[in-house]
């Protein structure tokens, strides 16, 4: 190249007069760097030919550094750092080198960069390596206000301490770099540093991808990074950097770690396949994670912590081994309008005294509950989309509690909301419906006040009652349920008060097995069955209740119970299995075997003599008149007669002796679901070992 100088040490040893130099006008030969530049004029070009330069240079003057290849330009010290670049200087530029600080084995600690950019240097750096095998320095070292190199198409690698080191409000344009192998961070960016990162690859640490703290700043575009022994980005101690449009990925431990009130933005990123969480979020921390989409972690999606905060919106978190969103030990974060979905655990698992409020989210098809709350937790759900979950939608168990507001709850394979062991939500508002096992089940100890929803559609009962649970039920809806409206058994209680209770196929509402709730105010109508049905030692308050248009009669009281009735309006009930008894007519032929009509029943010690065996009054009278017959009580019962369960014909329904498949379907003062026994009571959520 002439018009150049050159640092080629073996045509610079011979004389000017050798006939292999012949120095063309403005072409001069240098045996090192640093002459080169001592000798050079602003604005000068240095080619630097194939060699190893084992020397420390300082460029104070604007120029340009040329790496001839393609053989290897290798500069390296031992002592200093390899390149200085002036404060203030521009207009440099260097380019096709391998740049390295090989430290002493006697001195692995002294601190010594490959490049050193301080304030105000704007040098251009293109297709360089760099490593530093000091334990201390970094390779590329950035600091000071306005300092803004342009680096591009390098390799920053198997540095012993740090990659690239931005400080001190310097700032920087960093792409297409290919920054790996490092043992402490690829990036570490300090003291309202603000770079922008953009197209680089960032991989393969002994530490993390980047580390962002003490009030760093920058732009994070387009880069891939992954295979981090840590965390693909840290962020702490109030730096707050813009993430966008990266993919994060295969983290050793995890994708995204923000602690120590670190901030941050991270705007439709890839954060996926991370061995622990896609994102941990402690310690007073308050990022934003806005249009991201976090998935197929080998744990969790995003995990907040020890007083996590932070804002996700607009994420669609899905197909996580745990749970997508976990919220614990006193974090307050707010969840918005998020897609949560596919986990195969549950969807949001709030605990151990978590807070947040969570809103607008569509969380649904996930393996356990949408939504788990417990041990103290008290967040609030407002307006979200709660659907179509393996198990339940809402799970609250071991004393959890919050505000559900007006959410949408439905076609769980279990319940829409189960409430157990001293867990005391308030839930308002809410449509709860489609549930395959129930709407809202309460059980062992569980409490809750329950207003103003609409309970709807569900098979079973649409809202259950049981082991000592005590809730309210306020002015809902229950209704359209496929068996029946409120189930109350095993010593369930609760306070039941203005509430709508209609047009369940099943009873309006069932009091059993030593269950003592109080009935006021309400209005039970419609009911495909009874309006109010009381059985198995069942009792309680029954009072200023409207009882009206049921099938089969208003309040019906079983042998041998004693609620307290006062004030109790029954009227235009139809009476139907009086009057199918008048006629003559089998109340099988009412029943069938999915309900249970509470009538007297009587057993026929001819045909059968088991105790679970029974037969309505018509049945005795026209199938069984010679035969010897025991009544046994007034209750809830369909008749095996009518059935084709006994062992002789029954003349009124058809069937034939033992005709039935369902030979097992018998008495049935305590109820299993309302009605049908091949259908399992609403089982309390499996939960795994770490969690129950």
């Amino acid at each position: 190249m002439y018009g150049c100088s050159h640092v080629y040490p073996r045509l610079a040893s011979f004389p000017r007069t050798h006939p292999l130099r012949r120095e063309a006008a403005g072409v001069r030969y240098y045996l090192t760097i640093s002459e080169a530049i001592e000798d050079s004029d602003e604005g000068d070009r240095i080619v630097v030919h194939p060699g190893v330069y084992n020397e420390a240079i300082v460029v104070n003057k604007p120029l340009s550094l040329i790496g001839a290849g393609p053989e290897r330009v290798l500069l390296v010290s031992l002592s200093h750092t390899v390149v200085e670049i002036g404060k203030l200087l521009t207009n440099v530029s260097l380019s096709n080198m391998e740049i390295k600080f090989d430290a002493p084995d006697e001195m692995p600690n002294v601190r010594q960069y490959c490049i050193n950019i301080p304030q105000g240097a704007q040098p251009l750096i293109h297709n360089c390596h760099f490593t530093n095998t000091s334990f201390c320095g970094s390779c590329i070292y950035v600091n000071g206000k306005d300092a803004n190199p342009v680096i591009s198409n390098c390799t920053i690698a198997n540095a012993n301490n740090v990659g690239i080191f931005v400080d001190d409000y310097a700032r920087g344009r960093f792409q297409n770099n290919n920054i790996h192998s490092n043992k402490l961070a690829g990036v570490w960016i300090k003291n309202y540093a603000s770079p922008i990162f953009r197209h680089n690859e960032i991989h393969h640490g002994r530490d993390v991808g980047f580390f962002i703290f003490q009030d760093g700043q920058g732009l994070l575009e387009d880069n891939d990074i992954h295979s981090n022994r840590i965390a693909g980005i840290e962020i702490k101690n109030e730096a707050n950097p813009i993430i966008y449009h990266c993919s994060i990925h295969h983290g050793s431990t995890g994708g995204v770690y923000v602690h120590d009130r670190g901030r941050g933005q991270f705007i439709e990123n890839k954060i996926f396949a991370n061995t622990y969480a896609g994102v941990w979020i402690t310690s007073e921390s308050n990022p934003t994670l806005r249009d991201n989409e976090i998935f197929s972690g080998l744990q969790g999606g995003v995990y907040f912590f020890g007083g996590g905060r932070g804002i996700l919106e607009n994420n669609n978190i899905h197909s996580n081994t745990l749970a997508g969103v976990q919220i614990r030990t006193g974090s307050d974060p707010i969840i918005r309008n998020n897609q949560i979905h596919h986990g195969l655990h549950g969807g949001i698992y709030v605990h151990d005294n978590g807070l947040g409020l969570i809103e607008g989210n569509e969380i649904h098809s996930n393996a356990l509950a949408g939504v788990w709350i417990t041990t103290g937790s008290q967040p609030v759900l407002r307006h979200n989309r709660i659907h179509s979950g393996k198990q339940v939608g809402i799970y609250f168990y071991d004393s959890g509690g919050g505000v559900l507001e007006e959410n949408d709850i439905y076609n769980h394979s279990f319940s829409g909301i189960q409430i157990r062991t001293g867990s005391n939500p308030v839930i308002r508002k809410n449509k709860i419906f489609g549930g395959k096992n129930g709407g809202v089940l309460i059980y062992n100890s569980g409490e809750g006040i329950l207003e103003e929803n609409d309970i709807y559609g569900n098979a079973l009962a649409g809202v259950w009652i049981k082991t000592d649970s005590n809730p309210i039920l306020r002015r809902n809806k229950i209704y359209n349920g496929k068996e029946g409206g409120v189930c109350i058994f095993n010593n369930g209680r609760g306070i039941l008060e203005d509430n709508d209770v209609f047009n369940n196929k099943l009873t309006g509402v069932l009091i059993s097995s030593s269950s003592q709730p109080l009935l006021r105010s309400n209005r039970i109508f419609g009911g495909k069955a009874a309006g109010i049905e009381v059985t198995n030692n069942g009792g309680g308050y029954i009072e200023n209740n409207e009882v009206f248009d049921n099938n089969f009669d208003g309040i019906c009281l079983a042998t041998g119970v004693s609620p307290v009735l006062s004030g109790n309006k029954e009227y235009n009930n139809r009476r139907t299995l009086e009057d199918a008894i008048q006629r003559g007519k089998c109340l099988y032929s009412i029943s069938g075997d999915n309900s249970f009509p509470m009538h007297d029943f009587y057993r026929c010690l001819t045909c059968s003599h088991s105790e679970s065996d029974a037969i309505c009054v018509s049945c005795v009278k026209a199938c069984h008149k010679d035969h010897t017959i025991q009544f046994v009580r007034h209750d809830r019962f369909f008749c095996d007669c009518g059935a084709g369960a006994l062992g002789c014909d029954c003349l009124l329904t058809g069937y034939k002796a033992f005709s039935s498949p369902k030979v097992n379907s018998r008495i049935h003062p305590l109820p299993q679901g309302m009605g049908s026994q091949q259908q399992p009571s609403a089982p309390p959520i499996q939960l795994n070992t770490s969690t129950s």
